[in-house]
Protein backbone atom coordinates (compact mmCIF):
# COMPACT_ATOMS: atom_id res chain seq x y z
CA UNK A 1 0.00 0.00 0.00
CA UNK A 2 1.11 3.31 -0.91
CA UNK A 3 2.07 5.73 2.06
CA UNK A 4 -0.64 8.80 2.32
CA UNK A 5 1.25 12.16 1.14
CA UNK A 6 1.96 14.71 3.06
CA UNK A 7 -0.58 16.66 0.81
CA UNK A 8 -3.74 13.96 1.62
CA UNK A 9 -2.79 13.59 5.12
CA UNK A 10 -3.42 17.58 5.68
CA UNK A 11 -6.44 17.56 3.89
CA UNK A 12 -7.74 14.66 5.97
CA UNK A 13 -6.06 16.52 9.24
CA UNK A 14 -8.32 19.34 8.04
CA UNK A 15 -11.58 17.83 7.75
CA UNK A 16 -11.51 15.79 10.47
CA UNK A 17 -10.66 19.34 12.30
CA UNK A 18 -13.72 21.01 10.63
CA UNK A 19 -16.01 17.82 11.16
CA UNK A 20 -14.66 17.62 15.30
CA UNK A 21 -15.52 21.52 15.52
CA UNK A 22 -18.68 21.45 13.86
CA UNK A 23 -19.77 18.49 16.67
CA UNK A 24 -18.40 20.78 19.09
CA UNK A 25 -19.99 23.81 18.04
CA UNK A 26 -23.32 22.14 17.63
CA UNK A 27 -23.10 20.58 20.92
CA UNK A 28 -22.65 23.66 23.09
CA UNK A 29 -25.07 25.54 20.98
CA UNK A 30 -27.74 22.36 22.25
CA UNK A 31 -26.50 22.52 25.70
CA UNK A 32 -25.73 25.79 26.53
CA UNK A 33 -26.98 28.47 24.16
CA UNK A 34 -30.36 26.78 23.82
CA UNK A 35 -31.49 25.89 26.80
CA UNK A 36 -30.16 29.93 27.45
CA UNK A 37 -32.70 31.31 24.76
CA UNK A 38 -35.65 29.16 25.72
CA UNK A 39 -35.73 30.70 29.77
CA UNK A 40 -34.12 33.79 29.48
CA UNK A 41 -34.64 35.90 32.86
CA UNK A 42 -36.77 33.09 34.06
CA UNK A 43 -36.25 30.77 37.49
CA UNK A 44 -36.41 27.15 37.19
CA UNK A 45 -40.07 27.03 38.91
CA UNK A 46 -41.26 30.26 36.51
CA UNK A 47 -39.84 28.09 33.21
CA UNK A 48 -41.87 25.04 34.25
CA UNK A 49 -44.65 26.59 35.57
CA UNK A 50 -47.92 25.48 33.86
CA UNK A 51 -49.70 28.87 32.38
CA UNK A 52 -52.98 29.58 31.32
CA UNK A 53 -53.10 28.75 27.47
CA UNK A 54 -50.82 25.71 27.54
CA UNK A 55 -53.84 23.19 27.10
CA UNK A 56 -54.52 25.20 23.69
CA UNK A 57 -51.16 23.40 22.57
CA UNK A 58 -49.97 20.70 24.71
CA UNK A 59 -46.65 19.04 22.82
CA UNK A 60 -45.42 21.27 20.99
CA UNK A 61 -42.06 21.30 19.31
CA UNK A 62 -40.79 24.62 21.15
CA UNK A 63 -41.62 25.46 23.97
CA UNK A 64 -39.99 29.28 25.27
CA UNK A 65 -40.29 30.80 28.45
CA UNK A 66 -38.69 34.88 29.05
CA UNK A 67 -39.56 36.98 32.02
CA UNK A 68 -38.51 40.37 33.09
CA UNK A 69 -39.45 42.17 36.32
CA UNK A 70 -40.24 46.12 35.61
CA UNK A 71 -40.81 48.80 37.96
CA UNK A 72 -43.97 49.82 37.40
CA UNK A 73 -47.72 48.40 38.53
CA UNK A 74 -49.33 45.82 36.39
CA UNK A 75 -52.18 48.49 34.79
CA UNK A 76 -49.46 50.43 33.87
CA UNK A 77 -47.64 47.76 32.05
CA UNK A 78 -51.36 45.77 30.65
CA UNK A 79 -51.35 49.26 28.80
CA UNK A 80 -48.52 48.98 26.82
CA UNK A 81 -49.25 45.14 26.27
CA UNK A 82 -52.64 45.39 24.65
CA UNK A 83 -51.94 47.75 22.01
CA UNK A 84 -49.10 46.29 20.41
CA UNK A 85 -49.30 44.86 16.86
CA UNK A 86 -48.59 46.07 13.38
CA UNK A 87 -50.40 49.27 12.80
CA UNK A 88 -51.02 49.51 16.52
CA UNK A 89 -48.26 50.26 18.83
CA UNK A 90 -45.46 48.11 17.34
CA UNK A 91 -43.82 45.32 19.26
CA UNK A 92 -41.37 47.51 21.01
CA UNK A 93 -38.51 45.17 19.45
CA UNK A 94 -35.86 46.05 16.43
CA UNK A 95 -38.17 47.82 14.12
CA UNK A 96 -35.26 48.04 11.67
CA UNK A 97 -35.37 44.57 11.56
CA UNK A 98 -38.68 44.52 10.84
CA UNK A 99 -39.03 46.85 8.66
CA UNK A 100 -36.69 45.22 6.37
CA UNK A 101 -38.75 42.22 5.94
CA UNK A 102 -41.71 44.62 4.76
CA UNK A 103 -43.71 44.83 8.38
CA UNK A 104 -44.25 48.27 8.36
CA UNK A 105 -43.75 49.10 12.04
CA UNK A 106 -44.06 51.66 14.05
CA UNK A 107 -43.33 51.33 18.02
CA UNK A 108 -45.39 53.95 19.72
CA UNK A 109 -43.63 55.67 22.63
CA UNK A 110 -46.45 56.84 24.71
CA UNK A 111 -49.84 54.73 25.49
CA UNK A 112 -52.92 54.93 22.55
CA UNK A 113 -55.92 55.24 23.98
CA UNK A 114 -58.11 54.10 20.82
CA UNK A 115 -56.35 50.34 21.15
CA UNK A 116 -56.55 50.06 24.78
CA UNK A 117 -60.17 47.90 24.38
CA UNK A 118 -58.52 44.36 23.53
CA UNK A 119 -61.15 41.85 24.06
CA UNK A 120 -61.39 37.86 23.21
CA UNK A 121 -61.56 36.93 19.22
CA UNK A 122 -59.64 40.38 18.46
CA UNK A 123 -57.22 39.47 15.60
CA UNK A 124 -53.72 41.09 16.55
CA UNK A 125 -51.65 41.74 13.10
CA UNK A 126 -48.16 41.29 12.81
CA UNK A 127 -47.73 42.52 9.21
CA UNK A 128 -49.36 45.11 7.30
CA UNK A 129 -53.11 44.59 6.23
CA UNK A 130 -54.03 41.51 8.50
CA UNK A 131 -51.93 39.64 6.42
CA UNK A 132 -50.38 38.03 9.01
CA UNK A 133 -52.62 38.06 12.48
CA UNK A 134 -52.98 35.65 15.95
CA UNK A 135 -56.05 36.06 17.56
CA UNK A 136 -56.85 36.53 21.04
CA UNK A 137 -57.61 33.37 22.89
CA UNK A 138 -57.67 34.54 26.65
CA UNK A 139 -57.87 37.87 28.19
CA UNK A 140 -58.12 38.74 31.88
CA UNK A 141 -57.16 42.59 31.93
CA UNK A 142 -54.02 42.99 33.96
CA UNK A 143 -52.90 39.52 34.46
CA UNK A 144 -53.72 37.55 31.33
CA UNK A 145 -53.18 37.52 27.00
CA UNK A 146 -52.63 34.69 25.32
CA UNK A 147 -52.74 34.85 21.60
CA UNK A 148 -53.32 31.45 19.68
CA UNK A 149 -53.36 30.68 16.08
CA UNK A 150 -53.64 26.65 14.67
CA UNK A 151 -54.23 27.07 10.41
CA UNK A 152 -55.46 23.59 10.71
CA UNK A 153 -58.80 25.15 12.69
CA UNK A 154 -58.85 28.40 11.17
CA UNK A 155 -58.27 26.83 7.52
CA UNK A 156 -56.10 30.16 6.50
CA UNK A 157 -52.47 30.42 7.31
CA UNK A 158 -52.09 33.55 8.43
CA UNK A 159 -49.86 34.98 5.93
CA UNK A 160 -46.79 31.81 6.49
CA UNK A 161 -45.66 30.52 3.61
CA UNK A 162 -47.01 26.50 4.26
CA UNK A 163 -47.16 24.23 1.85
CA UNK A 164 -50.49 22.84 1.34
CA UNK A 165 -51.66 20.21 3.54
CA UNK A 166 -49.14 21.60 5.83
CA UNK A 167 -49.93 23.32 9.41
CA UNK A 168 -48.49 26.08 12.05
CA UNK A 169 -50.01 26.01 15.65
CA UNK A 170 -48.40 28.76 18.01
CA UNK A 171 -49.52 30.42 21.16
CA UNK A 172 -48.67 33.59 22.61
CA UNK A 173 -48.93 34.51 25.71
CA UNK A 174 -47.91 37.32 29.07
CA UNK A 175 -48.94 37.16 32.31
CA UNK A 176 -48.27 39.84 34.41
CA UNK A 177 -47.56 39.37 38.43
CA UNK A 178 -47.63 42.15 41.01
CA UNK A 179 -44.59 42.67 43.11
CA UNK A 180 -45.99 44.89 45.95
CA UNK A 181 -47.35 48.27 44.88
CA UNK A 182 -45.30 49.57 42.27
CA UNK A 183 -43.43 46.78 40.58
CA UNK A 184 -44.73 44.02 38.04
CA UNK A 185 -43.15 40.49 36.82
CA UNK A 186 -43.23 40.07 33.48
CA UNK A 187 -43.62 36.31 31.92
CA UNK A 188 -43.73 35.50 28.05
CA UNK A 189 -44.21 31.95 26.88
CA UNK A 190 -44.71 31.39 23.21
CA UNK A 191 -45.05 27.70 22.01
CA UNK A 192 -45.12 26.39 18.51
CA UNK A 193 -45.39 23.42 16.39
CA UNK A 194 -46.00 21.81 13.31
CA UNK A 195 -45.86 19.22 10.46
CA UNK A 196 -43.49 16.86 10.82
CA UNK A 197 -40.52 17.23 8.23
CA UNK A 198 -36.42 17.58 8.13
CA UNK A 199 -37.38 21.05 6.48
CA UNK A 200 -39.40 22.44 9.02
CA UNK A 201 -37.51 21.03 11.73
CA UNK A 202 -34.85 23.03 10.60
CA UNK A 203 -36.39 25.77 9.63
CA UNK A 204 -38.09 26.77 12.79
CA UNK A 205 -35.34 25.65 14.97
CA UNK A 206 -32.23 26.89 13.38
CA UNK A 207 -34.31 30.35 12.14
CA UNK A 208 -37.49 30.90 13.89
CA UNK A 209 -36.36 29.59 17.45
CA UNK A 210 -33.61 32.18 17.73
CA UNK A 211 -35.07 34.84 15.78
CA UNK A 212 -38.01 34.79 17.91
CA UNK A 213 -35.70 34.95 21.15
CA UNK A 214 -33.89 37.82 19.44
CA UNK A 215 -37.22 39.99 19.13
CA UNK A 216 -38.96 38.94 21.85
CA UNK A 217 -35.91 39.63 24.11
CA UNK A 218 -35.92 43.13 22.65
CA UNK A 219 -39.60 43.50 23.27
CA UNK A 220 -39.83 42.75 27.05
CA UNK A 221 -37.00 45.35 27.57
CA UNK A 222 -38.94 47.36 25.74
CA UNK A 223 -41.65 47.23 27.03
CA UNK A 224 -39.69 47.77 30.92
CA UNK A 225 -37.94 50.74 29.26
CA UNK A 226 -41.27 52.48 28.54
CA UNK A 227 -43.78 51.51 31.49
CA UNK A 228 -40.97 52.51 33.86
CA UNK A 229 -40.43 55.93 32.18
CA UNK A 230 -43.86 56.30 33.07
CA UNK A 231 -43.37 56.38 36.51
CA UNK A 232 -40.83 58.66 36.56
Amino acid sequence: MQPMNTKSQKNRNTFLMAVAGAAMASAFYALVVRPWMLTWGTSRDEAAHLLPGDELLPEPQIHATHAITIQASPSAVWSWLVQFGQGRGGFYSYDWIENVMGLEIQNADRILPEYQDLKVGDAVPLAPDNSFSIPVAILEPQRTLVLFEDTRQSGKSSGLPIKPGDYLTVSWGFYLYPLGEHATRLVERWKAGWSPSLASAFFYHLFLEPGAFLMERKMLQGIKSRAESMMV
